[in-house]
């Protein structure tokens, strides 16, 4: 790989392990996403500290509504705080932050926050912290289809006109590259339904951790797996 190509301009991952740090000592699982929103600091600060452009959290799934509510409402109210007290300093730091996600079904409160963290730093060109709340690869494909289906029944293309570009283009990240690398905490081994599509490409690193003690040497460890990989991308 060239000097560029070994280095993700893009970084997603897949936070898991909170409940089982928390169980692991013997605390509610409300503990271990309190650690765990440390540790989304941390890497939030390597991230920009080592020059990445894009870093994607799974920070909320489709499925996570599933969850005992107090668990969900914990979560809400963890959410909240956190970026009441964070989004200023990342402001600072010259980053933007996005949401990717179906918002309309969040609490009234949490979704202003998210237009106002938005609103804040729009204008930000350092590192873009993109938070997939509430979201779901498959959902994300599925109201991409729905979007294109209904152009295509008005006329307003042809089925020649449906390309992986237009895809992208519907698709809720439609102006992010897609993930050069996705790192998954906890020792499982499975995207759980996270950007299905963008990911099809990517390098993937399961790491034996939980999310609570990932730290930056965790994020610069992970970069140099990555430089030693060789990617093809199917060539």
């Amino acid at each position: 790989m060239s000097d560029k190509e070994a280095f993700p301009e893009h970084i997603a991952i897949i936070m898991d392990g909170n409940r089982r740090w928390a169980k692991k000592r013997f605390l509610p699982a409300i503990a271990g996403h309190k650690k765990g929103v440390d540790a989304v600091k941390a890497a939030v600060n390597a991230a920009d500290d080592l020059g990445v452009k894009y870093l994607t959290l799974y920070s909320f799934s489709t499925e996570n509504w599933e969850r005992e509510e107090e668990e969900v409402g914990a979560l809400m109210k963890l959410l909240i705080y956190a970026l009441k007290k964070e989004i200023a300093e990342l402001n600072r730091k010259n980053c933007r932050l996005r949401v990717i996600g179906f918002r309309e079904h969040a609490a009234p409160e949490v979704g202003a926050l998210f237009a106002d963290a938005e609103e804040l730093t729009k204008n930000n060109d350092g590192l873009q912290l993109n938070i997939a709340f509430n979201y779901g690869g498959k959902q994300d494909i599925l109201a991409a289809t729905k979007k294109i289906a209904v152009k295509l029944a008005a006329g307003e293309i042809t089925e020649a006109d449906i390309t992986e570009s237009m895809m992208d283009d519907e698709l809720l990240t439609h102006d992010i590259t897609d993930p050069d690398l996705v790192i998954r905490t906890s020792g499982e081994i499975r995207v759980s339904n996270f950007l299905t599509w963008q990911t099809a490409y990517s390098e993937f690193i399961f790491l034996d951790m939980y999310w609570p003690s990932f730290n930056k040497q965790t994020m610069v460890d992970a970069i140099a797996e990555y430089a030693n990989r060789h990617r093809r991308l199917g060539k």
